[in-house]
């Protein structure tokens, strides 16, 4: 039985358990008591996106995903974030049996691992691709916080299943979209998926502009080092209409509409296929009929910046949190 170490504690978090706790309850605590006129946490929300950047970053946008997240069924959570190390063309799995955190252990679903490694479809994870991804491991200390209120005892505690995605095609996430999608429908199943938005500067090799003129996205350029600071809009007031275009997408829940919306812009969304992934599961099930219209439609319910840009040679990343009912 293997674990998997917590590797980025003591840098993107606190490694010290009780300064950590506390940390986490009080971006909780931020969070208002009831969201779009609902209260959290909200009935049936069993999808949610959250960021996975340093907690100073994203940790209090991430906290109003998991304040609307509806564990109260829960017996098994899928967690999906992308790939920044691997090039990797599908999805993975984790070979450990359990995850540590500074606050204490997550359990392996081994035999939800086992079913889908029997499709043939999953990769496994390495051990030092396990450890140096950051996009699961940001959320495990958020996740076990959540569960520790939810539940009586560690021994109640759903188990988890990681999955890695790569840089998978429109085709492969619809691939994996059903093979999620039972998983999905099941009411004790519960979908973290992992993201961070617009990664916007000279660094990143992003950055692209809409001007005021041009609303669609589709028209905007991508600015020079040595060109003139736009102002017309502001360069972050433009970063916010194209996070707001790929969030209008994932909202209106069509997976295509949603990938045309990236080739369109470019935008930076670091977990795009994740998203993408689910969302296929999403439509699979509305096609077959096992969910209503109005299920697994994503509401967003917080964005925000590491930094507002006015200059070409400044960068930010965004964070946006979600979440759906199903």
């Amino acid at each position: 039985m293997t674990s998997r170490a917590a590797s980025h504690a003591g840098s993107w978090y606190t490694e010290n358990s009780q300064a950590l706790s506390t940390e986490l309850d009080q971006f909780l605590e931020q969070v208002p008591s009831s969201i779009k006129g609902h209260q959290v946490p909200v009935p049936g929300a069993r999808i949610i996106i959250a960021p996975h950047a340093g907690y100073t970053y994203s940790g209090p946008t991430a906290a109003w995903a998991y304040k609307t997240l509806d564990l109260s069924k829960a017996k098994r959570i899928f967690l999906l974030g992308p790939s920044h190390a691997l090039h990797l063309p599908g999805c993975a799995l984790s070979k450990h049996a359990k995850y540590s955190t500074p606050l204490g252990d997550l359990s392996i679903d081994s035999d939800t691992v086992k079913e889908l490694q029997a499709t043939e479809k999953f990769d496994t994870m390495s051990r030092d691709t396990d450890e140096v991804e950051h996009s699961l491991e940001m959320h495990l200390p958020y996740l076990y916080k959540m569960l520790t209120l939810s539940f009586k005892s560690n021994k109640e505690y759903p188990s988890l299943v990681p999955v890695l995605v790569g840089s998978t095609s429109e085709a492969a996430e619809k691939a994996y979209g059903q093979i999620f999608a039972p998983y999905l429908a099941d009411p004790t199943s519960v979908f973290i998926v992992s993201s961070d938005f617009c990664h916007w500067g000279l660094r990143f090799q992003y950055t692209y502009y809409v001007p005021t003129n041009s609303k669609q996205g589709s028209s905007g350029i991508s600015l020079r080092r040595r060109d003139a600071n736009p102002r017309d809009p502001e360069i972050h007031e433009s970063i916010g209409e194209l996070d707001r275009m790929a969030m209008d997408a994932i909202e209106g829940g069509n997976h295509k509409t949603f990938l045309e919306n990236l080739r369109n812009t470019g935008n930076t969304v670091c977990g795009r296929h994740p998203i993408g992934v689910v969302m296929a599961a999403i439509s699979a099930l509305k096609e077959e009929g096992r969910i209503t219209p109005e299920q697994g439609n994503f509401n967003f319910v917080r964005y925000e910046r590491s930094g507002d840009v006015v200059d070409i040679s400044d960068s930010s990343v965004s964070y946006a949190s979600a979440y759906a009912i199903m």
